[in-house]
């Protein structure tokens, strides 16, 4: 009977081990875009249930709202050409045609692009013999006629805004100019405008890393990039009128160089060796995770998502102490429930990672919120920190834009180029700037202030 009672128990212990392996299958084959950080290019084709956002309803009516400024056509004083129109015959059928108006005539404005054309300026190096020494002197040649035949800035700037700016791919870049302006030039042609752009862009990026390491409040994040057929790291550091982006070899290699001020992430450990940097974690992130607690019944789950929702909403406005005090106690409160929650669970039957011990994702996370509380609330107690990381993920979705368009890159110098022009549009666009005069400007040398 011991030996029957012994392996019976033994049986009960595998038979949950195993459930517990095909419930953690089931929940990792229910991950999505939306319960976890997945992409959404990970879900596949099939069908998607409706979308489940975020977002709250503001309660307000579809459309431009009450005040809203449209930016629709607006008659201009003067027009470029002007052509009128006059009526032939009455519907009497009397001749009007010697017949003089009578009333102020009614205008209509058509808004429209002229064909474009190359405009080709000549430039004459002239000689002269000095009177003197009798010496032949020539003229010296513009910046931008170096050479006999030459492409002008403007033709530079607009390959490198459609090339880096709008990720079009070589080949069809150099489509666009044989159809749009008739010019036959090769891709190669069109794309070393942007390695010198980038080569000349250089000093401006290196104070660019110098000024985001120390800035106040930066965002980081990172995504596989693929250059020469391998996977890389694209790393990125932003604030609100900046980017800086860089590729590494490993993901890990996250920079060393930040000073002080706070860094907002994804928890992605690394961030954590940083010294003397206050960290406050992504809210949109731990949203996914607790949405996809939710799904699997875990009542604390739930009761956080919703507290952490409020969070989301209260750092819009000024928050009292006395606010800040009862929001954390109502925190400290939901994550004492959900440790007891994840104890009284009979042990977790998957083997543990090494120097680990294991738990369930549920544990690990209310684990997280406990012993991270500080960057989860730093939103609430820094008026100055957002509750989300978009704006490091909105910054890093164009390059995986390019990624899909274009596969990837050839070398570590090509995807360095491409890093340095991105990093330049996107900070030349967070501060409002006409892309195509920064680059113009940038060419002449005067690339745009590096922000905040």
């Amino acid at each position: 009977m011991d030996e029957r009672d012994k392996k019976i128990a033994e049986l009960e212990q595998e038979v949950a081990g195993l459930r517990e392996q095909i419930r953690a299958l089931e929940r990792r084959l229910g991950l999505n875009s939306e319960n976890s950080s997945k992409p959404p290019s990970s879900d596949g084709l099939r069908k998607k249930p409706a979308p489940q956002s975020l977002r709250e309803a503001s309660g307000k009516k579809s459309g431009g709202q009450v005040g809203h400024v449209g930016a629709a056509l607006k008659f201009r004083e003067t027009a470029d050409y002007t052509v009128h129109h006059y009526p032939e015959t009455c519907g009497c059928g009397a001749d009007l045609s010697q017949v003089m108006s009578a009333f102020a005539p009614e205008k209509r404005q058509v808004f429209d692009i002229p064909q474009p054309k190359i405009e080709v300026t000549e430039h004459h190096l002239h000689r002269k013999i000095c009177p003197c020494c009798q010496v032949v002197s020539k003229a010296a040649a513009p910046a931008s006629a170096p050479a006999p035949l030459n492409y002008g800035d403007t033709i530079k700037a607009f390959a490198v805004y459609l090339h880096h700016g709008q990720l079009l791919p070589e080949d069809r870049l150099a489509q666009v100019f044989k159809d749009i302006f008739g010019l036959d030039i090769r891709p190669y042609t069109l794309v070393s405008s942007g390695v010198r752009l980038a080569e000349q862009l250089t000093p401006w990026y290196e104070g660019l890393q110098v000024h985001l390491s120390k800035a106040p409040v930066r965002h980081a994040d990172e995504t596989g990039f693929r250059i020469g057929g391998k996977t890389f790291w694209l790393h990125s550091l932003s604030s609100v009128l900046a980017t800086f982006y860089r590729p590494e070899t490993k993901r890990g290699a996250i920079p060393t160089d930040i000073q002080g001020g706070v860094l907002v992430h994804d928890h992605f450990k690394p961030y954590f060796t940083l010294t003397g940097v206050a960290h406050a974690l992504c809210g949109a992130h731990l949203l996914r995770e607790l949405k996809a607690l939710m799904e699997e019944k875990e009542v604390w789950a739930g009761r956080m998502y919703r507290h952490l929702r409020r969070l989301s909403r209260l750092v819009k406005q000024p928050v009292s102490a006395h606010t800040q005090a009862r929001f954390v106690r109502i925190y400290n409160a939901i994550v004492r429930l959900g440790l007891a929650f994840h104890e009284a669970q009979p042990p977790f039957a998957a083997k543990p990672k090494a120097g680990r011990s294991a738990k369930r994702i549920g544990h690990n996370l209310v684990v997280r919120l406990r012993d991270f509380q500080e960057a989860v609330l730093r939103c609430l107690l820094d008026p100055a920190v957002p509750f989300t990381n978009n704006l490091a993920e909105r910054d890093i979705r164009m390059m995986k834009v390019k990624q899909k368009i274009s596969g990837g890159f050839r070398s570590m110098q090509g995807a360095l180029n491409f890093a340095i022009i991105r990093s330049f549009l996107s900070t030349a666009a967070k501060q409002n700037l006409n892309l195509m005069h920064a680059i113009k400007n940038a060419f002449a040398g005067l690339p745009p202030p590096i922000g905040a």
